[in-house]
Parts: C-alpha cells; sequence; structure tokens
C-alpha cells in the first residue's frame, strides 16, 4: 500500500476507490468489519461459493504444521484473524500449535473467541487485539506467520509484512493468502461483473447494507497484483519467496522464508 501527500504535507492513502488521509484508514477500516463481523464467514461461503474454505485448506497443506505430539510449542501468529478460521484450522493439524490470533477489531475478535469456547476453548489459542503494523510480540519469537484476506486492509502493507519479518524466529515461515490479479482471459471480466454487481447486491441482502461490501471489492482492485507483492515480500528481507495462483488468480498464497 503506498501513500502520497498532499499539497498542506498530509499523507492519503486509499480506502478502496477513494483517496483519504492516512491517519483515518484505520477507522473507516474499523468501520466496516464493525457491520460485517456477526456474519463475515456467511458472506464469504457466498461471495466465494465456499471457495474461500479450500484455500485456506490449501493454506493449512502449503504451511504443513507439524503433526507430532512431542517437543516444544510450535508458536504462530495468525494475523487479521478475528474470526478463528485460520487459527482453528492449525490447531487441529498440530497438537503443537501454539497459537496467537492479532485483529485490530473487537468485533472480530469477539466473534473467533465465541467460536473458540464453543470448541471447548483452551489456552492453545488466545485472541488479543492488536496492529499487524506493531504486532505486541518479541522479535523472532514466532515459527510462522500467516494472514488470510487482511493484508489489503492494512493502512501501510510493506510495513506489516516488515513486522512480519520481525517476529519471525529463523527459519520461520510467511505465508499470506490474499485476493489477487485474475490470470485467466475471460474470466477476468466474468469477475470484475460479478463482484461489483453481485457482491454488494448480497451484502444488502444479508447484513442490510451494500457499502461494507463496495469497499471490499474495491480494496482487491487496488491490492498489488503477484509479481509486485511478491516484490515486497523480498523486499523485507525474506528469501525463496514463491506464490501459487488459485482460482485462476482470483486469490494467491505467497510464502516466504526467514533465513
Amino acid at each position: 500500500m503506498t501513500t502520497s501527500a498532499d499539497n498542506a504535507g498530509t499523507e492519503r492513502t486509499h480506502f478502496g476507490f477513494r483517496d483519504v488521509e492516512t491517519a483515518d484508514k484505520a477507522r473507516l477500516v474499523g468501520e466496516v468489519f464493525d457491520k460485517v463481523a456477526s456474519r463475515y464467514d456467511l458472506m464469504n461461503d457466498l461471495m466465494s461459493g465456499g471457495l474461500h474454505r479450500v484455500w485456506k485448506d490449501i493454506l493449512i497443506g502449503w504451511l504443513n504444521p507439524p503433526r507430532s505430539t512431542g517437543g516444544a510449542p510450535w508458536k504462530v501468529v495468525d494475523v487479521a484473524g478475528g474470526t478463528g478460521d485460520i487459527a482453528f484450522r492449525i490447531a487441529d493439524a498440530s497438537p503443537r500449535a501454539d497459537i496467537d490470533v492479532i485483529d485490530i477489531n473487537a468485533e472480530m475478535l469477539g466473534v473467533g473467541a465465541r467460536r473458540w469456547d464453543e470448541r471447548g476453548g483452551g489456552e492453545r489459542v488466545r485472541f488479543t487485539a492488536g496492529d499487524a503494523m506493531a504486532l505486541p510480540l518479541p522479535d523472532g519469537s514466532r515459527d510462522a506467520y500467516t494472514i488470510a484476506f487482511g493484508i489489503r486492509n492494512v493502512t501501510d502493507v510493506q510495513k506489516a509484512i516488515d513486522e512480519a519479518y520481525r517476529v519471525l524466529r529463523p527459519g520461520g515461515r510467511f505465508l499470506c493468502l490474499e485476493f489477487s490479479a485474475v490470470d485467466v482471459p475471460g474470466l477476468d471480466r466474468i469477475y470484475d461483473f460479478y463482484s461489483f454487481n453481485v457482491i454488494p447486491a448480497m451484502g444488502r441482502m444479508v447484513i442490510g447494507d451494500a457499502e461494507p461490501y463496495q469497499y471490499l471489492v474495491e480494496s482487491i482492485r487496488r491490492f498489488p497484483d503477484q509479481e509486485t507483492f511478491s516484490g515486497m515480500i523480498s523486499r523485507a528481507g525474506f528469501a525463496r519467496v514463491q506464490y501459487r495462483n488459485l482460482t485462476g488468480g482470483v486469490a494467491a498464497l505467497h510464502s516466504g522464508w526467514k533465513i
């Protein structure tokens, strides 16, 4: 996410297709997720036809959490994962996983904490309010960092990637699942029509307000394409950076290692 300064020196950035003051973006994004938190997973199902679940399972497969019961805890931070979708998959896959879910939005964290309690709870998964650009974690303290469909909402994406690098130990892995640039001719036009005409209408039907979903589809179009985003990951210091396109580039899974 790039920022610019106006003639008065005020830094500005994008909120969907709107140009806003950088200081206002976190508040505006927060208002969006306050509105959608209780129906967030339902809307993900409707918007993606359930594909987001498949994509998240692919993320877990590529992450390959340790399956053994012995050994030290395998420490993971899942950022912008308030509803717990990724954290619960990691917990199910690895008995050694010790997971901090960090999200800036209290409503989303509340949804995730309730879901975790309904699953029996416990101390393996913790929900904490925090900013992706300034994580409340020590340097080199985590074995893996995951973020799914959240990094495009951060005010400064490069700063969030830099922060991921800071909290990972040497040998730690960064995995980011995000909507991306469609690379299949013809599918891009269908996807655009669906995004800008169908998804906001779904939002109006499900939560009574189309505006949050109008922002979400606009934020997807503003997000860097696969190669540009890979360059940002490399710039933070990560090695062996690569990505996998999912469903023709509708989403992409990016990986990097702290060597």
